[in-house]
């Protein structure tokens, strides 16, 4: 008999866009290692909307979908307030009140569909205090946590700037989250690192990064073939430190230097980013016949976009915590068997991991002279169709979605057997 596990995740289908993945996949696959998902999440009728994703879950899957209370999705023009609100006065972030208005629904939920084990996963953070709240109530029901992304120590929240107090306030909540969960997973070995500097949780801490799944490249040829033009793409999001000015601003260089012949090259960004700011960079820097900006697509046409190209650029802008996580897309992209131009911080796991695989080119997100560098050899390269590639595919395949599910089970075997 397959024991059951509920899921809190308060991003997922049909809502699209990175932070959905990893659910969808451990979803996907627990049923292969005897476990039963069953969801609970919220409402999602606009914002980043990727249906596709659906195909991707058992057809028996027990979703709970809850009411939204997404102030960001006020009609236009308070939906501006709305993000005002959800950004500065809602702590720890803007799902804040559907944390309060559907604490109590869950542990009815709970008590009407008996589990083995409870999962949360930010971000939001509000997922997190979900788990508190049973947990408080239910103090024999395991929890395992799981950090996409850092809280504290986040780079975004960093970056925004929050006052002194708002910042105890979350560190406090952390604390609650850290110490009465049973099991703790951080996204990587760094993020798990910065951890156990605040607290002691060696004995129940865990490391599954972000992945791939095979299935999703299944009938998708992913041998290299040169085109008309060298192809550089960018997929995902862009915002806060993550900016394409340095990459742009190389070519622009190259171009003048006559180095590279702008005929000759296509740079397409896939994905949520602004529109405005793509139009005000393509403009400063010369680039308007160049660079092309795609919106979000669903997620099988990105990976064949992919595939689809020559050159894959991946960007994680510097700065304090920027070394210690890799965007979900970085295994994406190892797995197309085509070079990565990755402007990352060298010390930091995206790095590691790039190098480890050996599946491309790496260089600090500022160092616009090192870019040029490393630009100015792939296209060289690729005019003498001698772009290379020796992957390290079984390092690579680590990062399978299957794979890493089944160190999930792990932890929930053990959480379960622990109980008794």
């Amino acid at each position: 008999m397959k024991k059951k596990v509920l899921m809190v995740a308060n991003q997922f289908p049909p809502m699209g866009g990175s932070g959905v993945q990893r659910s969808v996949k451990f979803a996907k696959y627990l049923p292969d290692f005897d476990w039963e998902p069953m969801v609970f999440t919220r409402e999602c009728q606009q914002g980043l909307m990727d249906a596709s994703l659906l195909k991707d879950l058992p057809e028996n899957l027990k979703v709970i979908r809850t009411k939204a209370y997404d102030l960001s999705e006020w009609k236009k023009p308070f939906d501006i307030l709305g993000k005002v609100i959800a950004r500065k006065l809602l702590i720890p972030d803007g799902d804040r009140i559907w944390y309060e208005k559907n604490k109590d629904r869950l542990l009815e939920v709970i008590k009407n569909n008996p589990i083995d084990a409870i999962y949360t996963t930010s971000y939001p953070y509000s997922d997190h205090l979900l788990g508190l709240y049973v947990k408080k109530h239910m103090p024999h029901l395991p929890w395992i946590v799981d950090f996409r992304d850092e809280w504290s120590n986040n780079p975004y929240i960093l970056d925004i700037g929050y006052s002194n107090r708002r910042m105890e306030k979350e560190r406090h909540m952390e604390k609650e989250v850290v110490e009465h969960c049973d099991y703790f997973i951080t996204n990587t070995p760094l993020m798990l690192k910065n951890f156990l500097k605040d607290y002691a949780i060696q004995d129940k801490a865990y490391v599954i990064p972000n992945g791939y799944d095979e299935e999703d490249f299944e009938g998708l040829d992913k041998s290299y073939k040169k085109k008309d033009k060298l192809v550089i793409t960018y997929s995902g999001s862009m915002y806060g430190r993550r900016k394409p000015d340095y990459f742009l601003e190389a070519v622009h260089g190259l171009i003048h230097e006559e180095k590279i012949d702008r005929q000759d090259i296509v740079i397409r960004f896939i994905g949520n980013i602004s529109n405005k700011k793509m139009e005000d960079i393509k403009q400063q820097y010369g680039l308007e016949d160049m660079v092309t900006a795609l919106p979000y697509m669903p997620h099988r046409e990105s990976i064949e976009q992919l595939l689809a190209s020559d050159i894959l650029l991946f960007i994680i802008g510097e700065g304090k915590g920027a070394e210690n996580f890799y965007s979900g897309k970085v295994f994406e992209y190892m797995n197309t068997n085509r070079p990565i131009l990755a402007l990352v911080p060298p010390k930091g796991v995206a790095a590691d991991v790039i190098r480890d695989t050996r599946t491309g080119y790496i260089s600090e997100t500022t160092n616009v002279a090192r870019i040029k560098e490393l630009m100015e050899k792939l296209y060289k390269d690729w005019k003498q169709d001698q772009v290379t590639l020796d992957p390290h595919w079984e390092k690579i395949q680590c990062f399978e979605r299957k794979a890493l599910t089944n160190q999930l089970v792990h932890i929930l075997n053990k959480a379960t057997n622990d109980v008794k």
